[in-house]
């Protein structure tokens, strides 16, 4: 061996790793943790508090302390005749900018929660995922929501509270959504999940341009992730575990989730992902409003049939 191939293999070996993106630092956090951090002294160690609820009038009557409304619902609209779709990038990132979404920061997210049909968690998880698609890495969800939060006796205010214009990272993660084309494409032995109520999955209903759901999904309604007096409560995993591999959802699959417009399928996928610790879970943001308007693309109702 020469000694310029022995060098080289020298500074080769000295050379530093290439640097790994950081891991998401996104979980769920008890009101009692959520007070803490929102009560620390200096402004700047505090989180951003993002209140998700659709009705503004929800948040003129009592918010958690510090936070700032960002309707869930701004972040979509109609795009080529299909509504509540995501909306293009730069919309986007002007939007959570505004709403004080910053790369450096800690973000709590929440909405309420009560017994079904109450599902405002889900507007709660739909903005953690728009979050950490535009690159932001640090969020939690309170457990519990408002509800959990005012049963602790914690402060509520109907005083505004506006956060600072934030700032967004340079690369987002766009790796976590999917598309139509990923959805029908997808590698044999992937799991794809329906996350809408079992009727709307066997084609029960009156809401649907089409009915039923994409051939070959399993069915797993998102409301069994959560508590039945309290749907902005998580379930601990050993109370759902059996029931998500009884059904096929297990760790060592590829999972993509969808639902009726992406809200329920975030929720979804932040339990499995964050809660219960799945490596690899990605959702279908056009869902089924999407994928019923493809005329083109088969449908299936009822139960899935045996093969």
């Amino acid at each position: 061996m020469n000694r310029t191939r022995v060098a080289l293999l020298v500074l080769c070996a000295l050379a530093p790793a290439p640097a790994r993106a950081a891991e998401p630092d996104i979980a769920i956090i008890t009101p009692a943790e959520a007070k803490k951090l929102i009560e620390r002294a200096q402004p700047e160690d505090r989180p951003v508090v993002l209140d998700t609820r659709g009705g503004y009038k929800d948040y003129f009557r009592g918010h958690i302390p510090t936070a700032h409304h960002l309707n869930f619902d701004t972040l979509r609209g109609t795009d080529n005749g299909v509504p509540v779709q995501y909306l293009p990038d730069d919309i986007t990132k002007a939007l959570l900018v505004r709403a004080g979404a910053h790369k450096d920061r800690l973000h709590i997210v929440y909405a309420t929660g009560e017994k079904l049909p109450n599902d405002e968690i889900l507007s709660a998880s739909m903005v953690a995922y728009v979050l950490e698609r535009y690159g932001v890495t640090k969020i939690r969800i309170v457990d519990g929501g408002l509800p959990a939060w005012s049963a602790a006796k914690f402060p509520v205010t109907q005083e505004y509270f506006g956060n600072p214009k934030g700032a967004l990272p340079e690369k987002g993660h766009p790796e976590i959504g999917l598309t139509t084309d990923d959805v029908v494409k997808r590698k044999p032995g992937t799991v794809l999940v329906d996350a809408r109520p079992k009727n709307e999955y066997l084609g029960d209903d009156d809401v649907w341009l089409r009915k039923g759901h994409i051939p070959g999904a399993i069915s797993f309604h998102w409301a069994r992730l959560m508590a039945p007096d309290n749907t902005h409560q998580f379930l601990p995993f050993e109370k759902v575990k059996a029931d998500l591999e009884a059904a096929g959802i297990t760790t060592d699959k590829d999972i993509m989730v969808y639902c009726g417009t992406s809200r329920e399928g975030s929720l979804l996928r932040f339990y499995l992902k964050y809660v219960s610790k799945y490596p690899n879970v990605r959702l279908y943001e056009g869902s089924w409003k999407e994928y019923a308007a493809l005329k083109k693309l088969p449908a299936e109702t009822g139960e899935p049939k045996r093969k």
